[in-house]
């Protein structure tokens, strides 16, 4: 079953918990950025129900990421988490966020790739003997150069807070330069006595932390920060109507963090199912964070869809 799936959207409570005490300390060190650096995206380029609509009607596969790095300026990257990338992908991904950033204002900013660490590192090894596995995957995406975003360690299920030794140890062997954002999945790392200390630590260690906004584990919803940096992933519900009010309350939250100084925030909009509608979802968080934040960021250009008989 796909992580936190729910059987009934509509019996469940969507409504944002209140922040984690931790935050406080997170805000009392951070000082409001006049302009905070806001990157959103989905965690997919290759979709051919985006042709047409995001992409041109001519697109071919090959071309989809040029196309995705024109309209979005960032992405969650699944595909490391399976393979590895080699020297010539990391090339031709840099080459075309180099070319896609040309296409926004520099108020706007350029394209970065949030890579996720492989499952052979998190979840296979559970990141024990995986030293030179990390070092091979840490050196290829360190060849993004600027245009390596945030990269995200996705803990197993069965990694509990026992393993904290283990994790780190990990965090601790990484380049300081490597930002890194954790997701725990185990629900014991949530309890009222284990989630604030875990905060805290990863804070010493200067690490993130990822919050999923997903309807079947509201627990993982758990609203706590280590760092004035935000990495949400935000799971909808395939165009359900809570997706945009959900999205209205998480804009609002937003602007208060923006005020208490939240510097980053990488937004990952999944739209559920196959991704067909993150676009169109990703656009209206684009408009309300403009309008209710004062931001600039540009909204993907959506093409609007024939309905068949529509000309008659």
């Amino acid at each position: 079953m796909e992580f936190g799936k729910a059987a009934n959207i509509d019996q469940i409570n969507f409504a944002l918990p209140p922040g984690q005490a931790f935050n406080a300390q997170i805000w009392s060190q951070a000082m409001p950025a006049p302009r905070p650096s806001v990157y959103i995206g989905g965690p997919i380029w290759a979709n051919r129900q985006y042709v047409g609509k995001v992409y041109p009607t001519t697109a071919k596969e090959r071309d989809y990421l040029h196309h995705y790095t024109r309209q979005f300026n960032t992405i969650e990257l699944n595909l490391t988490h399976y393979q590895i990338p080699t020297p010539a992908m990391i090339t031709k991904w840099r080459t075309e966020a180099i070319a896609g950033a040309s296409t926004r204002t520099a108020e706007q900013g350029g394209f970065v790739y949030c890579p996720k660490f492989p499952q052979l590192i998190s979840h296979e090894r559970m990141l024990v003997a995986s030293e030179a596995l990390t070092d091979e995957f840490v050196n290829a995406i360190m060849g993004l150069e600027e245009n390596l975003g945030m990269s995200f360690l996705q803990l197993p299920p069965q990694f509990a807070p026992d393993k904290w030794p283990i994790l780190e140890t990990y965090l601790t062997n990484l380049p300081d330069e490597l930002d890194v954002a954790v997701e725990f999945r185990h629900p014991d790392w949530f309890k009222k006595d284990v989630w604030p200390a875990t905060l805290e630590k990863l804070h010493g260690l200067h690490r993130h932390v990822v919050i999923t906004d997903v309807a079947g584990r509201r627990d993982v919803l758990h609203m706590g920060l280590s760092s004035p940096v935000l990495t949400l992933r935000f799971i909808a519900n395939e165009g359900h109507p809570s997706d945009y009010a959900r999205t209205d309350a998480w804009v609002q939250r937003l602007k208060t963090w923006f005020d208490k100084g939240l510097q980053t925030a990488y937004l990952f909009v999944h739209g559920g199912g196959d991704n067909d509608t993150a676009p169109e979802l990703i656009r209206y968080w684009v408009r309300q964070l403009n309008e209710c934040c004062g931001l600039n960021l540009r909204e993907p250009q959506i093409q609007p869809q024939l309905v068949q008989g529509s000309l008659f």
